[in-house]
């Protein structure tokens, strides 16, 4: 019998998903993982192979999920991957208490539609969409790999079909992180041979009001770099006996922020430029003393540069920075000293990664000393990455404090390699078929992108942009083998095709995030069904 292959059967299922408040790092992302193993384990297969159906724990008690369905003796095996995670709920304001409950949040809308801006009144006029938190992203994805599933299980494909679903996306991708080692090791065990990976992530509109449909055969990357500015600290009455730091980072914001180097442009997309995500200097406690440390990091998204591309615009504006932070200084000190016998503090800044500040304190201490520091505070940690990376890097500055002032580029996650199968001729062949099925059975335009920008799990298992030049970002990472692994060897051993063809929404991330039901949950599984089969038929030809 099917449960989950009509549009009213699928609608029941979201429902069903979205009501469980699944927000990252809740409670809520354990339980809808067991809610999954729960519907899934009374199916006959897998009451007959549950060996096939597992939860997987992370090291923090949250679990991902696998679910294989074999056929036969057969090794060709499509991957579907899905994250169960979802943000929060508070831009919600008085509807927030039905932001995990579709039908009674669409039905309370209808009758308070004034309060919706104009694009989400009209979509709710139609009576195609279902609004609330997960609809589109990503629980809609996900119910749909659930029917791939199902049709598995009915012997409709003929191969093998696995479905991952995986907590944190949203947050950290702890949970594709973790499932990274989990394929590879299945892989090996089950002797499956992965041909593609398809990720149910919705279509993201280009600018508002994009009447589009697109399919994408890659995942944009992401860097997360900071600079950490050591100065030199004095009293607030003697302003040029030291350099602040939070004047050092401010001009290092003003160099950074919206920088049109690091803009990159592949046939016809682009890259938006950095924008900062965090700045602050680091004083623990009120004193009329300088900062002597401040941190900044960055948002800087990726298509085909390579890490030594991004360390040289990166470090290129450190050093404009610089000049600018001297010239201020000495200009103000030039005014304010005038017609006095003092003189100033004389700032030369050193600009050094992370790898050379760790060399120089190595140098200065010794390894198992500089080493000895650094598993102190492994073991006291209690701070998330981007802080701990920090920390990381602020101990070794103060290793080698007379040697400030300076700035240290450095990373911290997360970390998003960049994936394309654009130029894979396996790949094209499906997405031809996509797009054709999309037009002539339902006169739906579906156009190919090659990076999904919306940032995706697929990142860790899509052939990557920048993987000879990977040693050269971990090494900038201080949490790396420090709290945080990239499982780089798993990632190589299961790299494989990549392709997202996911359902249509609106406002991901916004109070007004909304799902439309009928491409969603008629025309999607259609394209979906026959595309599997497709790379199944061609995987028995190579």
């Amino acid at each position: 019998m099917n449960h989950w292959q009509t549009k009213d059967q699928l609608t029941e299922l979201l429902c069903a998903l979205v009501e469980y408040p699944s927000i990252t790092e809740s409670n809520a992302e354990i339980a809808i993982m067991e809610y999954l193993y729960y519907i899934l384990e009374d199916r006959n297969y897998y009451q007959n192979h549950p060996e096939y159906l597992n939860l997987h724990p992370l090291k923090d008690g949250r679990q991902l999920l696998t679910a294989l369905v074999k056929k036969g003796d057969a090794r060709e095996t499509i991957v579907l991957i899905a994250h169960a995670d979802v943000v929060g709920v508070e831009d919600y304001g008085s509807y927030e208490n039905l932001a995990f409950y579709p039908v009674e949040l669409t039905s309370e809308l209808q009758k308070n539609i004034a309060d919706l801006p104009d694009s989400a009144a009209r979509d709710l006029l139609t009576g195609d969409w279902l609004f609330g938190r997960g609809t589109m992203d990503m629980k809609a994805g996900l119910t749909v790999h659930l029917s791939m599933l199902e049709k598995a299980m009915n012997g409709e494909f003929d191969g093998n079909l696995l479905l991952v679903v995986v907590p944190d996306e949203e947050v950290n991708s702890e949970g594709m992180l973790a499932a990274v080692p989990v394929l590879a090791e299945m892989k090996e065990k089950e002797r499956l041979d992965f041909k593609i990976a398809f990720n149910g992530e919705p279509m993201f509109s280009k600018y508002p009001g994009d009447p589009a449909y697109y399919l994408y055969t890659g995942s944009i990357g992401k860097t997360l770099p900071g600079f950490l500015c050591y100065g030199k600290e004095t009293h607030v009455g003697e302003p040029f006996a030291g350099l602040n730091a939070n004047l050092m980072v401010s001009y290092l914001a003003q160099e950074m922020e919206l920088n049109e180097t690091f803009i990159e442009q592949v046939d016809g997309e682009r890259t938006p430029p950095p924008i900062s995500l965090m700045q602050r200097d680091l004083k623990q406690e009120y004193s009329v003393q300088t900062p002597q440390a401040a941190v900044a990091m960055y948002n800087v998204l990726y298509m085909q540069q390579t890490v030594q591309d991004l360390n040289e615009k990166l470090l290129k504006a450190a050093q404009r920075a610089r000049a600018k932070i001297i010239n201020h200084y000495h200009h103000q000190a030039s005014f304010y000293l005038e017609g006095t016998q003092t003189s100033s503090f004389s700032p030369e800044i050193r600009i050094l990664t992370y790898d050379q500040l760790y060399k120089e304190a190595v140098d200065r201490y010794g390894k198992r000393e500089v080493d000895r520091r650094q598993n102190r505070l492994i073991n006291q940690r209690d701070q998330g990455d981007r802080d701990f990376s920090t920390q990381l890097v602020q101990s070794l500055a103060a290793l080698c404090k007379d040697i400030s002032p300076m700035i240290v580029l450095f990373y911290s996650p997360p970390f998003y390699p960049s994936v394309s199968s654009h130029h894979d001729p396996f790949v094209q062949e499906g997405v031809a078929l996509a797009v054709d099925l999309a037009k002539d059975a339902f006169n739906i335009d579906l156009e190919e992108v090659e990076y999904f920008t919306g940032l995706s799990d697929l990142s860790f298992i899509g052939p990557m942009s920048m993987k000879a030049s990977m040693d050269d970002l971990l090494k900038q990472m201080p949490i790396q083998g420090n709290g945080y692994e990239l499982p780089v060897d798993s990632m190589e051993a299961i790299t494989m095709p990549v392709i997202n063809i996911g359902p249509v929404g609106r406002d991901p991330h916004q109070w007004t995030e909304r799902l439309e039901l009928n491409y969603s949950f008629e025309t999607l599984p259609k394209i979906l069904t026959k595309t599997i089969n497709h790379f199944f038929e061609k995987s028995k030809e190579v």
